[in-house]
């Protein structure tokens, strides 16, 4: 999923809207929904993407590394989810020659 934030350490990166992008992937069990073939039964995935857009377009950050712990935290309250993996990169200009900054967290409910 990409989305548009205005996110990071220098006040020049916050000034401007910049790409970010957000890969989430979630633990839940899928046997009932497997069998049935019911959204009501399984993680409603437009959530997730609903969550991720929240957090991107919102509030500033400084670090990707919040940006990816809002999204988590937000996920384990998603019906289901017993486990969630966020990835958030971006492609700031001034970290060139960089292809891209990116974090990865994992967290599971207690």
């Amino acid at each position: 999923m990409v989305f548009s934030g205005r996110h990071g350490v220098s006040d020049a990166e916050r000034a401007r809207a910049q790409r970010f992008t957000v890969d989430i992937e979630v633990e839940t069990s899928v046997a009932r929904a497997g069998k049935s073939d019911r959204i009501s039964d399984t993680v409603d995935y437009r959530e997730l993407r609903a969550i991720a857009k929240d957090v991107i377009t919102g509030p500033s950050a400084h670090l990707i590394e919040a940006l990816a712990e809002r999204i988590a935290t937000r996920a384990l309250g998603v019906h289901g989810v017993k486990a969630v993996s966020v990835r958030v990169s971006k492609q700031p200009a001034s970290m060139k020659p960089i292809g891209a900054a990116a974090v990865r967290i994992r967290r599971a409910r207690a």
